[in-house]
């Protein structure tokens, strides 16, 4: 099967462990969203274990309702070097129906100081039924790249705070 996504990778000048910090906070994810469509935590847990969910509010000018909540299902933790999940909406009985698309997030340091961070945003496993309604990536390359100058910044904040 192929692949589909797309990733950017940013070296920035922060320690891993403070960019894991901004990636495992839901309540950074508004300022990290290189999109604008992230608002704001339900849920500001720090994201500890792989299954644990934790929710958003979201909006964009071409949802149905413009606001809406999605629920993203943690799927990939090791801190702290990669942190992934998997975005979806409760269906009718309660239980999470996941679009197809993850996001992952894998961090190397290059030294202590030093942190190269790379972004994947993968749709392989996205349904027809959903690609008939959604292009896939739903965005521009761009908003990754401005995703990764948040985080550089957010984390930096983490690391003069320290």
């Amino acid at each position: 099967m192929t692949r589909e996504n797309v990733t950017v990778t940013l070296t920035i000048d922060v320690p891993i462990t403070d960019v894991f910090a901004v990636l495992a906070d839901p309540s950074t994810h508004g300022a990290v969203d290189g999109t604008g469509w992230v608002r704001d935590a339900v849920d500001s847990a720090p994201l500890t274990e792989v299954g644990q969910v934790f929710r958003v509010n979201m909006y964009h000018s071409n949802h149905p309702d413009g606001d809406y909540r999605i629920s993203n299902q943690v799927t990939v933790i090791d801190p702290p070097k990669a942190i992934a999940w998997l975005p979806g909406q409760p269906d009718d009985n309660g239980e999470l129906d996941f679009g197809g698309w993850f996001w992952r997030y894998d961090l190397t340091a290059v030294d202590p100081s030093t942190t190269e961070v790379t972004l994947t945003y993968d749709w392989t496993d996205v349904p027809p039924h959903i690609r008939e309604y959604i292009q896939f990536p739903p965005f521009g390359l761009d908003h990754l790249d401005n995703s990764l100058r948040n985080i550089a910044r957010l984390a930096a904040d983490i690391a003069r705070t320290r």
